[in-house]
């Protein structure tokens, strides 16, 4: 437990920490968990292997033909042209001076060591004239050519690909054993806040929900609680019942208010590591620890919840879940108007894209959640720039993307 947490609700945020600061302490307190589960390869699309994969089985495991057309002896072509064909007994088995009809795919008769393609023949009464010599292996995939039998194929904290598990398969491997999903308890907060029908005063909770389904979306397993209202027995009350997750997200009373007491029984049951960000919108976002649980504190407005839920909750249960933490797609595009910013803050700038142009929004304030679900992306302002002027080209990251 921290001997001395400032008091914020008399000092406000003074200072504030660099995100990529920020970041890093919160990485510092979470480790990867290792409980790990047998899932059916057909449903293992996204998952982190827990164990190497060896290869049980060749990929063919028998020689097979690679083309249609008529199995043979590769020396019982030599010499055929298309003036001067060979001619070959068509046979269902294989012999000297024989062919036997092949499909791509098919197994190579016994004997056989080359294919001739169906294009380079010609049938000819019950015999079957070839006009292109082959030389031995020739259209013929032999054992091993896709995957060799003991073969090492992915080892552990490997993200499973459709590709993947298709090859998974035709080694003959049934069942992987990977990393459970990140597991993330939700916990919305607020006395005022309602489920439905609000009456004056009330505002309906989406940020439990919003965070939620991106925790799924991300690759993790949320918990969505009921609503606790702001009471410091029922806020210590709701962490300490959810420890035995991954991490533990909260929205709400995070910032100095009179009804912001979630620092305070953070750090009165562990640490508080970080307490203001500088980033915008969204500075009054605290990042905890507690029995070894990492806890986000994200702010109550939509977009400021939305947008630290990204730089922080994503990265903390990828890391929790043994995910990689991998950028979001961006799209270049044409800034329409000059966007501006503070120096030493890092800021988040939605936008509309039309016609490879990026029209920041016009509604910007953090508590504005239409910004955000009408918008296509964001532009990331660093903390070094003091905004970016009219007609520069900016990326704009999609947050929305599944991973």
């Amino acid at each position: 437990m921290s001997d001395h947490q400032p008091d914020r609700k008399q000092s406000g945020f003074k200072e504030t920490t660099r995100v990529s600061a920020a970041r890093e302490r919160l990485h510092e307190s979470v480790s990867g968990h290792d409980r790990t589960e047998s899932v059916p390869v057909d449903s293992a699309d996204g998952r982190i292997l827990a164990e190497a994969i060896v290869a049980p089985r060749s990929v063919p495991h028998y020689p097979r033909a690679a083309m249609d057309g008529f199995a043979v002896r590769a020396q019982d072509t030599f010499g055929a042209s298309g003036r001067s064909p060979e001619i070959l007994r068509r046979e269902a088995e294989m012999g000297p001076n024989t062919a036997v009809r092949v499909h791509t795919g098919s197994e190579l008769p016994e004997g056989a060591d080359a294919v001739v393609m169906i294009e380079q023949t010609e049938k000819f009464g019950e015999d079957v004239e070839i006009f292109d010599a082959v030389a031995e292996g020739e259209n013929v995939a032999p054992i091993g050519e896709d995957v060799e039998e003991g073969q090492s194929l992915y080892g552990p904290g490997h993200r499973l690909r459709p590709s993947d598990l298709g090859m998974l398969k035709s080694v003959g491997i049934r069942e992987l054993s990977v990393y459970e999903r990140p597991r993330v308890a939700v916990i919305p907060t607020g006395e005022e806040l309602v489920q439905s029908d609000p009456e004056p005063g009330e505002v309906v909770e989406t940020n439990g929900l919003t965070v939620s389904r991106f925790v799924e979306r991300w690759g993790g397993e949320a918990t969505y609680h009921d609503v606790v209202t702001d009471d410091e027995d029922a806020l210590r009350e709701a962490i300490e019942s959810n420890l035995n997750h991954d991490i533990i997200v909260t929205t709400g009373g995070s910032s100095v208010g009179e009804r912001d007491l979630l620092p305070e029984v953070v750090a009165e049951l562990g640490e508080v590591l970080v307490h203001g960000v500088a980033l915008k919108p969204g500075h009054p976002v605290a990042l905890g620890v507690v029995d070894e649980t990492p806890i986000v504190l994200l702010p109550g407005y939509p977009v400021a919840c939305i947008i630290n839920a990204v730089q922080f909750l994503r990265p903390a249960m990828k890391w929790a879940g043994h995910l990689p933490v991998d950028s979001f797609p961006t799209t270049t595009a044409e800034l329409s108007r000059k966007i501006r910013s503070e120096p030493g803050i890092r800021s988040f700038v939605r936008v509309t894209m039309e016609n490879g142009t990026a029209t920041p929004t016009r509604a910007s304030g953090s508590g504005v959640l239409s910004s955000v679900a009408l918008a296509d992306g964001w532009v990331e302002v660093p903390e070094e720039r003091e905004g970016i002027p009219e007609g520069e080209t900016v990326s704009v990251a999609n947050w929305e993307w599944s991973a």
